[in-house]
């Protein structure tokens, strides 16, 4: 990729690019797009204008398989033929931006991986919602459970039951969070990005 300071640019001629999320919806199993393109051109998708998901490539260039290693293959690319690369992106001002790993925003839950930052997409539709942080304390049974953290709009009221049973209604069964920790304000750095192993270490300490 081409850069500017800060960034990693946009893609070298004959790579794509793509900033995405797993879908949660039970309906659709696939991957929701919020950015792709080329050296050429990026389309955006407008409601996910500078939201953040993971970064995939495709292209000449890119690796094909791990050699005699087809499980790890599966696992290293989308049914379609991206390569995820592990790295959390996002499109704005006519570049990519790498905002670091995402193995902090991955849940592993019962054998399913779940995406914090698409529960995060889900939870903001909530009307008493203002802010959210979705994290992955560990689990004895699980492995890890899915915890929302939450300020709510000035006023309202929200309990983990109304949640739920809110959730339950787009969410597939297993992202739907198992608690609800209610804060005052949630900590975003300058570049407005939650410390979420921060949030972990203060609601869970070891």
């Amino acid at each position: 990729m081409a850069s500017v300071e800060g960034s990693v640019g946009t893609p070298l001629p004959g790579v794509e690019v793509r900033v995405a999320t797993e879908s949660l919806r039970r309906e659709d199993p696939s991957y929701i797009i919020h950015a792709q393109g080329d050296e050429r051109d990026t389309k955006v998708t407008a409601e996910l204008d500078g939201k953040e998901g993971e970064l995939f490539v495709k292209g000449p260039t890119v690796f094909r398989e791990y050699w005699n290693r087809p499980e790890e293959t599966k696992e290293a690319f989308t049914p379609d033929g991206w390569f995820k690369t592990g790295d959390m992106a996002v499109y704005k001002g006519g570049t990519y931006w790498i905002r670091g790993r995402i193995s902090v925003d991955i849940i592993k839950s019962g054998g399913y991986k779940i995406s914090a930052l698409e529960v995060e997409r889900h939870l903001l539709a909530h009307p008493s919602i203002a802010d959210v942080a979705v994290i992955g304390p560990p689990d004895m049974v699980w492995g890890q459970r899915v915890s929302a953290v939450v300020k709510l709009q000035e006023g309202e009221m929200l309990s983990l039951t109304d949640l739920r049973e809110w959730a339950r209604e787009s969410m597939v069964l297993y992202t739907v969070p198992t608690e609800l920790l209610l804060v005052e304000e949630i900590p975003r750095n300058q570049m407005g990005k939650v410390n979420k192993k921060q949030l972990l270490e203060h609601f869970y300490p070891a």
